[in-house]
């Protein structure tokens, strides 16, 4: 039986296959912006060529699909989602324009306000009101709640947010106009805020319910039409779709809850990144996922990688929990442009799949950094996609000649220059994650994944004085791979205010017992395999205005001392993140939070033997631009054994990925027959 794990990017779509004794294929489609499941239905073709069976043979013999997928990533982004109204208690419908009162520059005094997903003449107030304690004050009037249903058929809305104030607390009202609203405009997308995010704070849970309604329907038609497609080619097992928290999920839940979908593809690539600390022993990793679109990064530390509830994706606020990842334009389909001021800029533009860098031969004029490598000649024009998609190096040299006329520099020192540029851009987004939040790169490696990073990797990690780079051998898909290592999660949440002093143990144990069993139970509709219960609280100083994610996992939850266990780590985490504790300050307890957690089996990376000679032969050698031309060994990374050595400068090319070593840099090939740079 074969799992297989599908990533689409902007540029390829990835697809790895693991059978039961461990073996790995995988394989690149382009991908299909306007409708995804064409590159991944091609994509399963060539997966199948390469294990040589039909596509249906090995759909067949699938249990498991688990796909990454950015349709609501690009919905956000290019704000092409459903039409969107706004359902809200009376005098409430501007909470989206108002936010938290502030700007995300609040010196730019010219910065225009974000353009709510909602307009104005969409949000519809209804006469309603609940208590902060969740009592009702107002009755649900139902004659306005008709007029407003009435002027949101009338609207052309095909999708509903509906929020009331404190309905985390008590839904019967959002309950109640939800049905109403299924009875009255049958087939209208519906998003409750008590469904998708039942917390305090009213600006979060009302532009997370947008997000959900905008997103929800445009995932929902995708997720269920490739369902169907994939069953129609003979495909008899699961599809598990990835979520933002890194965890897996059913068709069914992600399109309910489609928001959580937003970073459902980088958050494959952090899962690789856990499984290969996890086998390497290396607990301080820096996860660098550079494709042709787009470059992630995020931070593995103790061989955890963080969550957190603030995300943010195109202006739009979504509370539901992340994985923490910056994403930054700059990929291997990044244009170089010069502006008016003459000066070279690289990206945040790109290129895509469609037309794609001037080398592919497929109209593309714009000058993108994969033309630069082709013109440095990192990149073997021949050898690209091993030889099956040759790039066209004439049209690389002219793309950049363009850019070295307006600049008044030659070809190579252009080429040189948006080299030089993407890699310094990387190195800032590393130094966002790593250094701005008080965290040393220099004692992390750097995973370098993704089919562009190791061209880039070892100049990106100079630039930030980390010593150590790991290439794994399936580097240019290792976000597919890394979702065959995901477990199913699902997670809820329920707010309980108050202070430390204000909260018994046995109310604590009683509000866990019960997001437990809502946990488990929902899972277990899903999943009958082993199983985990993961803890954690949202906690903050009663001046403070913002909360901090607490681990509570490990506590002793009979004892009587519990609710002093749980401050006490609060201080400690608050301590970790901020350097300073005050223990003698209230503490307020705000979310409570419980993750069930289904244990999936992994597959795959054994440790091979080693060869029997540390030295290696090149397949051939190259000239390169490396400040001059020079003449450079090589490697092939299929040929490589575990124990092989060699220096730099040196290239290694895969059929997928070309990684590049500098000057002094060392290169060993580890246990598992991946890439191990130490800079020189």
């Amino acid at each position: 039986m074969f799992t297989i794990g599908i990533d689409v990017g902007g540029t390829y779509t990835d697809l790895v296959a693991i059978d039961e004794g461990g073996k790995t294929v995988f394989a690149k489609s382009p991908s299909t912006p306007l409708d995804q499941s064409v590159g991944v239905m091609a994509g399963l073709d060539e997966l199948a060529r390469r294990l040589k069976l039909s596509r249906a043979d090995m759909l067949a013999v699938t249990d498991r699909i688990v796909h990454g997928t950015t349709v609501a990533t690009n919905a956000l982004l290019e704000r092409k989602g459903a039409h969107v109204a706004l359902l809200t208690t009376e005098g409430h419908r501007d909470v989206i324009e108002m936010r938290e009162g502030l700007k995300d520059d609040r010196y730019d005094l010219r910065s225009p306000p974000p353009e709510p997903l909602v307009p104005r003449e969409r949000r519809f107030g209804v006469k309603e009101r609940l208590k902060a304690n969740g009592d009702i004050v107002t009755p649900l009037d139902h004659r306005a709640l008709d007029d407003a249903i009435a002027a949101i058929g009338a609207s052309g809305a095909t999708s509903v947010a509906v929020c009331f104030l404190h309905s985390y607390l008590n839904p019967a009202h959002e309950l109640a106009a939800a049905e109403r609203l299924a009875r009255e405009l049958p087939g209208i997308s519906i998003s409750r805020s008590s469904d998708v995010l039942p917390q305090i704070k009213e600006y979060e849970r009302v532009s997370t319910t947008i997000v959900n309604a905008y997103v929800g329907p445009l995932v929902r038609h995708y997720l269920t039409h490739l369902e169907r497609r994939l069953a129609e080619a003979g495909f008899k097992g699961t599809l598990f779709i990835i979520l933002s928290h890194g965890g897996m999920a059913p068709v069914e839940e992600a399109a309910r809850l489609a928001a959580g979908t937003v970073l459902s593809g980088p958050a494959g690539g952090i899962s690789g990144g856990r499984r290969c600390a996890d086998l390497l022993g290396i607990p301080d990793l820096v996860p660098f996922d550079m494709g042709g679109t787009s470059t992630d990064i995020s931070l593995i530390s103790e061989g955890r990688a963080s969550l957190s509830a603030d995300g943010m994706l195109a202006g739009q606020r979504i509370a539901l929990r992340s994985l923490d990842i910056a994403s930054i334009a700059a990929g291997g389909g990044s244009i170089a442009s010069v502006d008016a001021g003459g000066t070279l800029r690289v990206g945040p533009e790109s290129a895509g799949s469609v037309p794609g860098p001037a080398c592919y031969g497929n109209g593309g004029l714009a000058a993108t950094v994969t033309d630069a490598n082709v013109v440095l000649g990192y990149l073997d024009a021949a050898a690209f996609m091993g030889g099956q998609r040759p790039l066209d190096r004439a049209a690389a040299e002219a793309a950049v000649d363009q850019v070295a006329a307006s600049l008044g520099l030659s070809r190579l020192e252009t080429a040189a220059g948006i080299y030089r540029m993407i890699n310094l851009k990387m190195a800032d987004g590393i130094r966002l994650m790593t250094l701005r939040r008080g965290v040393d790169p220099r004692r992390f490696a750097l995973l370098s994944f993704g089919g562009a990073a190791g061209l880039h990797a070892t100049e990106v990690a100079r630039e930030l004085e980390i010593k150590r780079i790991i290439v794994p051998t399936a580097a240019s898909v290792l976000s597919a791979w890394g979702m065959l290592t995901s477990d199913l999660r699902y997670e809820v949440s329920r707010t309980h205010y108050g202070a430390g002093a204000r909260i018994s143990a046995d109310e604590v144990r009683a509000l866990f017992c019960q997001l437990d069993q809502q946990a488990a139970g929902r899972l277990r509709a899903w999943f009958n395999g082993p199983m985990t219960i993961e803890r954690s609280a949202e906690m903050r100083y009663g001046e403070q205005i913002f909360e901090i994610d607490v681990d509570l996992d490990g506590l002793d939850w009979n004892a009587a001392s519990l609710v002093d266990g749980i401050e006490d780590r609060f201080h400690r985490r608050h301590e970790d993140l901020y350097t300073y504790a005050s223990r003698d300050q209230e503490v307020v307890f705000v979310n409570a939070r419980v993750a069930a957690v289904g244990e999936v089996s992994r597959r795959g990376e054994d440790l091979r033997p080693a060869a029997s000679a540390t030295a290696c032969t090149p397949r051939t050698t190259r000239q390169v631009f490396l400040g001059a031309w020079r003449e450079v060994p090589v490697y092939a990374l299929d040929a490589l054994q575990p124990g092989h050595a060699f220096a730099g400068p040196a290239i290694v090319e895969a059929e997928t990925t070309t990684v590049m070593a500098g000057e002094g840099d060392k290169v060993m090939v580890n246990g598992f027959g991946w890439l191990d740079i130490v800079l020189g």
